[in-house]
């Protein structure tokens, strides 16, 4: 944990951005793997995590705004527990170390909740993206399960996403030990690519050290030949020459902040000159981007930056034609480009999505769009200093979507299907960092891995 003064000013800080009632924080438990005595390793709830720090299951927290008091509620383990697991810290004794000094069993949660909504007090909440947390919300709340989700507490949102977006130096040291870590990851992986290995023994061996050297992998490792599925988990395949390999992978820390990093390489170390040709568009997207990072910047504009970037390499290729800013006006490079530049990076590797994309990643002033490719940009406003943001441009060749595009004629003012269609079993390259927002600019977080065709060459020779 951090010292208890950092989750007592976190807690000072939510406090002034909320006006009246109980702020309503619910842990995560344990959940069974496929009997209730073989569990999933425990995962702390990120904001439980962020404003109360205790990384043990079955405790609930809350602000009483309006009497200013803190409390934590838990149970103190048994002689039974005892005997399985060991000693265990008192509820009290956590409690401190978080810096709150109240603390009640469990059971007296509902007691303290239902009393609190009978005199007609609000009780703030965010949505629960675990079926057992909303149904402990029911319980507490005495209204229908399917209803829990018409009473989150769009103030409490709107301040948590206002706290947590910004990032203080400890927390961005945490992300980057995590990024040093998937240096590591990243590093072994590129060696283990070569003809006949099979996937399945480089994802293991990743998220081997992931354990080894920090927490668990902060999401299931994507790592396969096929690239040209942007989340693909299937790790059956034979690498063989001629292919590229998408490593997207990252860990956790243990107080569970994360690292995301993407990098593309071809099995066996060698690019071939039109891997090189699309891998370094990809490239420059990623730097250009980059570079364009700073405070008051809006996202989506550098996502456009990044599209601008690969449309004007694909129309050196051939690939595209026509005016490269035409075409991403056009949408145009969504055939090749369809996801967002990237995302926030903290306590979740989608910082803060439980709560809603929209609440995170956009405002008043910017909306989302609704557009092909544009619509999956998860973060869209204006950046502030201090924000950890992903920059992970990518070009891919999806067979399906070309095929629905050419028999619409989609965009042919701006696509030479033709010459498109040589590049079917091309996949896909992704290359992603994390990034800092500074007060004068960014900065690329971690130790640097290799991510120029040189570097990649070198290390994997």
């Amino acid at each position: 944990m951090f010292p208890s003064t950092v989750y007592s000013e976190r807690r000072k800080k939510l406090r002034a951005e909320l006006s009246t009632g109980i702020a309503l924080f619910l842990g995560n438990t344990d959940v069974a793997f496929n009997y209730p005595a073989n569990q999933y390793t425990f995962r702390q709830d990120s904001n439980f995590s962020y404003f109360f720090g205790l990384d043990h299951p079955d405790l609930a927290a809350l602000l009483d705004l309006d009497e200013g008091k803190d409390i934590i509620f838990g149970n103190d383990v048994d002689i039974s527990d005892i005997i399985w697991m060991g000693k265990q810290p008192s509820i009290a004794g956590q409690a401190e170390k978080a810096g709150v000094s109240v603390t009640f069993p469990l059971k007296d949660l509902d007691e303290y909740i239902g009393m609190a909504v009978a005199k007609g007090r609000k009780v703030h909440f965010v949505p629960a993206y675990r079926a057992e947390t909303r149904v402990q919300l029911a319980s507490l709340l005495n209204t229908e399960y399917l209803k829990v989700r018409e009473q989150v507490s769009e103030e409490l949102m709107k301040a948590i996403v206002k706290l947590r977006m910004v990032k203080d130096d400890i927390e961005v040291k945490e992300i980057e030990k995590m990024v040093d870590v998937a240096w590591l990851m990243h590093t072994t992986a590129m060696k283990m690519a070569k003809p006949g290995v099979i996937e399945q023994q480089i994802a293991g061996t990743i998220e081997g050290i992931a354990l080894a050297n920090a927490g668990p992998v902060s999401f299931p490792v994507i790592l396969t030949v096929n690239g040209q599925t942007l989340h693909n988990h299937y790790h059956g395949n034979v690498l063989s020459e001629g292919r590229m390999m998408v490593i997207d992978a990252g860990c956790e820390s243990e107080l569970h902040y994360a690292s995301d990093i993407t990098r593309t390489v071809p099995v066996g170390g060698k690019f071939s000159q039109r891997q090189r040709e699309i891998y370094e568009i990809v490239l420059k997207a990623n730097t250009e981007a980059a570079k364009a990072v700073k405070p008051g910047v809006p996202f989506r504009d550098i996502h456009l930056l990044a599209a601008t970037v690969i449309a004007t390499g694909l129309t050196a290729l051939g690939l595209m034609k026509g005016d490269p800013r035409e075409a991403v006006a056009k949408g145009a490079h969504t055939l090749f480009f369809p996801h967002g530049l990237g995302h926030p990076l903290g306590l979740d590797v989608h910082d803060l999505e439980g709560l809603g994309e929209n609440y995170v990643g956009y405002d008043d002033e910017i909306k989302r769009s609704k557009e092909f490719g544009l619509g999956f940009l998860r973060f869209g406003r204006k950046l502030q200093t201090g924000f950890v943001m992903t920059i992970e441009p990518g070009i891919y060749f999806i067979p399906e979507l070309i095929e629905i595009w050419k028999n619409e004629n989609r965009n042919a003012e701006f696509i030479n299907y033709d010459k498109v269609l040589t590049y079917l079993g091309f996949g896909g390259i992704r290359i992603e960092d994390d990034v800092l927002v500074t007060a004068d600019g960014v900065r690329v977080l971690g130790k640097p891995i290799p991510k120029t065709v040189k570097e990649i060459e070198d290390i994997m020779s």
